[in-house]
């Protein structure tokens, strides 16, 4: 998917990890990122992408979540990038990352992930084997949750996410409508409004946050909602059709059984 979004001045700051009208004194320190491999090396290609992809930018990455194998093997990070919009407004600012070290060989690998919500984050690291409940997020580090609706929604998200693959997002880092929009399209065609899109809004007064979902039957209807909600001009998100609207009476007549209807997260 692609979108360009409207013409409405986006102002690109930094993201602050910690409420703006926290006194100074109270604040906490902003922990860093450790990816232990001092002792460990790899073939000069994987190490350079290392350092290209990832750590080159680790002063500016602050670890939201992380998760270390009692063997040392996987390492699993959640990670903030404080800078990703500085010049390129819309782009993802979490980053996923899985090392795995060889202990005997002293040499590691690593994949790694651009992706706009921590809870999506959080899904790509579980589906590469990191336990669920081993990869919650730091609660003193950026807004919490403002209702059980989006604790909701954050746990389906990071638990089904393989479901649904990421077409389009764009973060919006402007004080006054600060806002991440995502659209995903179903990767079983036959689901119930095969098309979401997911939208995370940050009320810097109350600092908390809400993330809330929509259903659409097209991905031209997803993404001009998006476009609309970046403009300012977009209306109520629309419900996410239930599957139980695909299923057949069961007081008619035996017929031959029809296909269930796709999943819904």
């Amino acid at each position: 998917m692609a979108l360009h979004p409207g013409s409405a001045a986006l102002i690109s700051t930094e993201r602050p990890l910690l409420s703006p009208t926290e006194p100074a004194p109270a604040r906490k320190s902003i922990p860093e990122v450790d990816f232990e491999l001092d002792e460990f090396d790899a073939d000069e290609q994987v190490s350079l992408d290392f350092y290209r992809q990832v750590e080159v930018r680790s002063d500016m990455l602050v670890p939201l979540a992380q998760h270390h194998t009692a063997s040392g093997v996987h390492s699993y990070y959640v990670l903030f990038n404080r800078t990703a919009t500085y010049g390129h407004p819309g782009m993802p600012q979490y980053v996923a990352v899985h090392l795995q070290r060889n202990q005997e060989k002293r040499t590691f690998a690593f994949e790694k992930a651009l992706l706009p919500l921590p809870a999506m984050a959080q899904s790509w690291l579980i589906h590469r084997g990191c336990p669920s409940d081993a990869i919650g997020l730091n609660p003193e580090l950026g807004p919490p949750p403002a209702d059980e609706a989006t604790r909701a929604l954050e746990r389906r998200l990071a638990h089904d996410g393989d479901h649904y693959a990421m077409g389009y997002s764009y973060t919006r880092d402007d004080p006054d409508d600060m806002v991440t929009v995502v659209a995903l399209r179903a990767l079983d065609e036959r689901a119930p409004s095969p098309f979401r899109v997911v939208v995370e809004e940050v009320d810097t007064d109350a600092w908390t946050h809400t993330l809330r979902e929509g259903g659409f039957k097209t991905k031209a209807e997803a993404l001009q909602w998006c476009d609309d909600r970046l403009t300012g001009t977009a209306g109520p998100l629309p419900p996410v059709r239930p599957a139980a609207a695909f299923t057949r009476p069961t007081a008619l007549p035996k017929a031959p059984a029809s296909h269930p209807p796709g999943r819904s997260r």
